[in-house]
């Protein structure tokens, strides 16, 4: 990783990426309130679009307003769009979340595709600062008897058995199934002659 020192509009994220793995905080998987459980709310509350009107590194952008802005408006209007002219100053993306953090992107001299990627790239994030993940699965409520598991609630005996087993590999069923009550009174109507085929 390099360390040179990062523009002053550099997001918290990236200057994350520029420690060691060791010094990265980390954290556990975890999603924002459940989204997407009932339904997915957007956590990417406004977006600003600073750019230049006459500098040659603002080209990019202002190609992406003129031609994809009003799409990407119209697919999303829960995000606020500002565009922001400023005179002789690199295009620069701000992003502010749900949760109220911001994330800052320099789309100095890039395309309107690419910047169409970082814009989608900001819309589908979270908002969470990005961490390293400890492990790929967490619980609130651990359990004690540990991780769920085929012989969980099985006699220990198993553990002994020889396979294949008569005993063991019997199917035993309480009750009837619903197929066999059907086929049951199936047959009952036909020796009464109600039921025809």
């Amino acid at each position: 990783m390099s360390s040179r020192p990062l523009p002053y509009h550099a997001s918290e994220s990236d200057r994350l990426f520029t420690m060691s793995n060791t010094s990265i905080p980390s954290a556990f998987l975890k999603n924002v309130l459940q989204n997407g459980v009932g339904r997915h709310v957007c956590q990417l509350q406004r977006l600003t679009l600073c750019f230049c009107k006459t500098n040659v590194s603002s080209i990019g952008m202002r190609e992406f307003i003129e031609n994809h802005l009003l799409d990407f408006t119209r697919q999303n209007p829960g995000i606020v769009i500002y565009l922001k002219p400023r005179r002789h100053r690199n295009p620069i993306l701000y992003a502010e979340y749900l949760n109220g953090n911001r994330d800052t992107f320099s789309v100095n001299n890039l395309n309107k595709e690419e910047i169409s990627k970082w814009i989608e790239y900001m819309r589908t994030r979270s908002g969470v600062e990005i961490k390293r993940i400890r492990k790929p699965w967490h619980t609130d409520n651990p359990s004690i008897q540990g991780v769920w598991h085929p012989f969980t609630n099985k006699d220990p005996a198993l553990n002994l058995t020889k396979f294949p087993d008569e005993k063991v590999g019997q199917n035993i069923r309480k009750s009837e199934t619903a197929t066999e009550i059907l086929l049951k009174m199936a047959e009952t109507k036909s020796k009464q002659g109600e039921f025809k085929k």
